[in-house]
């Protein structure tokens, strides 16, 4: 198929771009005044470019007829909705009268100001450049304007806006009445003189519109010039509807290659006919619409024309010649054979504000969002496609489609899925690609409604978490990732944590137990072995929590939705009420699920060990835990990998099993930095279970001086700061040699007897039990508790079945609760339901 501009020529000023408002707006006291564009001033250029409707013929035949004295209707109302072609009409009757011979009084109501102006002086002034017999605030009557009229016949008289007119005159006072009052007067006298002489013509006009009606006073006035001009008029239709293609086309190509365009239309029918577009009957009425329209698709004037052009703020006629104009000129250098809606650039400011000055600036940013912005959906789609269709740019042209069909003053929007075919398909291309473009525009589009083919101004939630979901930088699902795992820390933590340290400096070397967040699968050694660039001490005090890789993409995932739903919820996107709560539903649920999901990633545990690192699996995550930091404290603590308190026999049999004295400080700091060493929470642990051990008599506290041991305490309570120098000896060392003596302050104690150690002792041994089973009851806040206690019990035995009842009484929760959080929850867990009861 031939490019349509080789078929189709436009006029000089649509080449040129030259399509300013103006242009199209066509103002008869301008034409009077002389000073209109040249396409309506000069009356060859103005018939040229003017198709000559039935309407605008018949009106001309009339006029001509009864200026040439001929008889014929003496008065003709023209009504016609905004822009609808009426001034076009006029200036078509101001150029023929003249040509006629005739005198012309022309008045234009929106071009005068009712305290100068007023139509029966003006009427005396145009016809003999004096104002003598009608001067005056009240009109002159009807037998004077009989005598004017006739004195300078034959006499065409052209009211337009009139209606304009006689609203501002109701503010001017004349006596008890108004100026408007008078205008209508006026317009009575008019019409009757007028009717009396065979060779004048008037011509009023009245818009039917009622955004033409300004207000409530102007209603009435209204009806009340319909009343007065209703007695004699004919009221004539410039342009029907279905002669809007050739004044389009008339106005926008001076020629079109009949032949050439036949061939394409021919072109066009056989393949919506193959392709099953339009059904045998439908062929020649197609046929038929297309001639008329091209080289626009017909669809084009129809959403515009009938659709668009029921907005009361859309001029019919004028508005879809200045649109189709611009529209036109952005496709000059486009080898497009027709044009289609999908055609308009919704990117071309022009073009844009054209159409949304109609349905509110909102629109705006909604075009870009879904259409014109490199990051739309109609883009992603356009570049998603094979690359045999990515030329055509289906994405974009079928959703500009959609847009143009969605409009109208009367509510009317929306199309079917074949119409969208016809309208947007090329004979290139099979239509069923269309079918896949519209799939993929569900999906990627924010405000393309689920309940048919058409926008809206409310978002779809679900396709704006997909589509923004997409819009998650890494930098932000970090950043969030972060935020909810201080979230998940406690604000007094028995353990320093450091989230996801960079480097082994980052990690201060100090006695204090350290939980280290790792954004790993596992810790690096480096952390372990160094501060920065030299050996770290204190090796035993640092625990490490780590990601399971396998679940991170769920992680991710989560993330998306989560951040997705936040920014919904913060942005000005014209939700409905319902929509909004459903959001903040959406979101409270993710948020009471961020915990959950962060210890399905966060679940691994490794602490040193003098081969290298222990790793302990936390499990699966339990419902009511909130904290990270304290879950994984508790389950070291159950591991025994953390100590709360340390019994004095253990430092006893460890410590002084091979030593006859051993110094606290030196004690503490060999628990912190030896790996695999018992894990203490701080030093008041070691402090305590010393002066324990000193008050029961298994070790004594003493110094050492120049190398000789001392006791000083033993079998009483005593303090101890471990500081250097500071010993627990062995308690032979505290009895006292006769040769030597002890020192005063050590009062004599009897060393202590076997019995007594065999009952000591006796207390620190644990018995064993190979079997358990426990039935319990249990608080609905030490859940956890029980979960770390499974663990523990599987760390010791190999079978550990688990049986749970749960009974619920005097509440409720939601079906979708249910679903969505308990049975996904045991779902994700693995957990088999033996018994389910609901009521």
């Amino acid at each position: 198929m031939k490019p349509f501009i080789q078929v189709a020529t436009p006029h000089e000023d649509v080449l040129e771009g030259r399509l300013t408002m103006d242009v199209f707006a066509a103002d008869l006291w301008q034409v009077i005044e002389g000073v209109a564009p040249i396409d309506y001033q000069d009356p060859e250029i103005f018939f040229k470019k003017t198709y000559l409707t039935k309407g605008l013929k018949n009106i001309l035949e009339v006029a001509e007829a009864r200026l040439k004295g001929k008889g014929g209707d003496p008065i003709v109302q023209l009504q016609t909705p905004f822009g609808g072609g009426k001034t076009h009409a006029l200036i078509a009757l101001y150029h023929k009268a003249r040509e006629w011979g005739a005198k012309v009084f022309a008045f234009d109501g929106l071009a005068v100001n009712p305290k100068q102006v007023k139509p029966w002086e003006e009427l005396e002034r145009q016809l003999t450049g004096k104002v003598e017999v009608t001067k005056g605030d009240i009109p002159p009557g009807k037998e004077v304007l009989v005598k004017l009229i006739s004195e300078n016949s034959p006499l065409l008289i052209l009211i337009d806006e009139v209606l304009a007119y006689a609203t501002k005159a109701a503010g001017i006072k004349v006596g008890d009445s108004n100026l408007a009052a008078q205008t209508l007067a006026f317009i009575q006298e008019l019409t009757a003189a007028v009717s009396l002489l065979d060779n004048s013509f008037l011509v009023v006009t009245l818009p039917s519109s009622v955004l033409e009606h300004y207000d409530e006073n102007a209603e009435k006035m209204f009806h009340q010039l319909q009343k007065v001009l209703g007695r004699m008029e004919k009221i004539y239709t410039p342009v029907e509807d279905d002669e809007i293609e050739h004044v389009v086309r008339h106005r926008l190509f001076s020629k079109v290659d009949e032949k050439e365009m036949k061939k394409v239309v021919n072109d066009f029918i056989e393949y919506a006919r193959d392709e099953g577009l339009i059904t045998e009957e439908e062929i020649n009425i197609y046929r038929e619409r297309f001639l008329r329209s091209y080289p626009f698709k017909p669809e084009v004037i129809d959403i515009l024309y009938k659709r668009w052009g029921s907005f009361p703020s859309f001029q019919r006629t004028r508005g879809v010649l200045r649109l189709l104009s611009l529209v036109v000129y952005s496709l000059l250098n486009k080898n497009v054979p027709f044009i289609r809606l999908g055609d308009f650039d919704l990117g071309n400011d022009e073009i844009k504000r054209e159409l949304i000055k109609h349905i509110g600036q909102e629109w705006d940013s909604i075009i870009a969002q879904d259409i014109t912005s490199p990051d739309s959906g109609a883009k992603k789609v356009d570049r998603g496609l094979k690359s045999s269709y990515r030329p055509y740019n289906l994405g974009t042209v079928v959703s500009t489609t959609i847009f143009m069909m969605s409009f109208s003053g009367r509510g009317e929007r929306g199309s079917s899925v074949r119409d969208i075919k016809l309208s947007t398909v090329y004979p290139e291309f099979s239509s069923t690609i269309i079918d896949s473009v519209i799939t993929e525009l569900r999906e990627k589009l924010f405000y393309l409604s689920d309940e048919g083919l058409y926008f809206t101004n409310q978002p779809n939630i679900n396709r704006m978490i997909l589509i923004l979901e997409e819009s998650v930088t890494e930098d932000k699902l970090y950043e969030t990732e972060l935020e909810i795992l201080r979230k998940h820390v406690s604000s007094s933590p028995r353990l320093k944590v450091y989230i996801h340290p960079k480097f082994s400096r980052d990690i201060p070397d100090t006695p204090d137990l350290k939980l280290i967040i790792m954004n790993k699968d596992e810790p690096d050694l480096e952390f372990i072995e160094k501060h920065g660039e030299i050996p770290r001490v204190y090796r035993n005090t640092l625990i490490f929590l780590c990601g399971d890789e396998n679940y991170r993409e769920n992680f991710l995932s989560f993330l998306r939705k989560l951040i997705a739903l936040k920014q919904i919820d913060k942005q000005d996107l014209r939700l409905t009420l319902s929509q909004r709560n459903e959001v903040a539903n959406k979101i409270k649920m993710y948020v009471r699920r961020e915990h959950e999901e962060l210890r399905k990633l966060y679940r691994k545990i490794y602490v040193p060990i003098r081969e290298g690192l222990k790793k302990l699996d936390m499990g699966l995550p339990i419902f009511g835990e909130r904290y990270l930091d304290r879950e994984v404290y508790d389950i070291l603590r159950t591991e025994g990998e953390l100590l709360e308190s340390l019994s004095p026999l253990v430092i006893k049999e460890k410590y002084l099993a091979d030593n006859d004295y051993i110094e606290t400080k030196k004690l503490y700091e060999a628990l912190s930095k030896t790996p695999g060493e018992l894990r203490v929470l701080s030093e008041n642990v070691v402090k305590q279970s010393i002066k324990e051990g000193v008050k029961s008599g298994l070790f004594g506290l003493g110094s050492v001086k120049d190398g000789k041991v001392e006791c000083r305490s033993i079998n009483e309570h005593t303090e101890v700061y471990l500081t250097d120098g500071e010993i627990i000896v062995k308690p032979e060392f505290c009895i006292k040699p006769r040769e030597e003596g002890l020192s005063e302050e050590i009062e004599w104690k009897e060393p202590i007897q076997k019995e007594t150690r065999d009952i000591i002792e006796k207390e620190y041994i644990v018995e064993k039990y190979s079997k358990l089973k426990l039935k319990l009851k249990v608080p609905v806040g030490q859940i956890s508790t029980i979960a770390r206690l499974v663990n523990f019990l599987k760390s010791r035995f190999e079978q550990c079945d688990i049986e749970v009842s749960i009974i619920t009484d005097k509440g409720h929760v939601t079906i979708t609760e249910y679903e969505n959080i308990i049975k996904e929850a045991l779902i994700q867990g693995k957990i088999e339901v033996i018994e389910e009861n609901k009521e």
